[in-house]
């Protein structure tokens, strides 16, 4: 399921028109990211967390010539950890 979807299934679902779907997938989009870049997180209870992790340093291997080493700077990355009520209603897929 893409963006354009989930927006269609929130426009059914709450018998509103896809536009404001939308609107409302990129409002929660917004502010997730906002919260997220200002060192805080977002707790769904029940769905799961999204949060910030930061990724150390390193050394890595240029691809183009495996003898060269190269440094690989530290960087934020996002971090989402699914809650209860999602991993158990994962639990009955086969």
């Amino acid at each position: 399921m893409n963006k354009a979807d989930l927006a269609q299934a929130l426009a059914a679902k709450l018998n509103i028109s896809k536009r404001e779907g939308e609107d409302m997938i990129n409002a929660f989009v917004e502010l997730i990211t906002t919260t997220l870049k200002s060192g805080d997180e977002v707790v769904l209870t029940g769905f799961g967390a999204f949060s910030v992790k930061q990724r150390a340093a390193r050394t890595g291997v240029n691809p183009q010539n495996p003898t060269q080493k190269i440094q690989i700077p530290a960087v934020k990355v996002p971090k989402f950890k699914a809650g209860k009520a999602l991993k158990d209603a994962l639990k009955g897929i086969k």
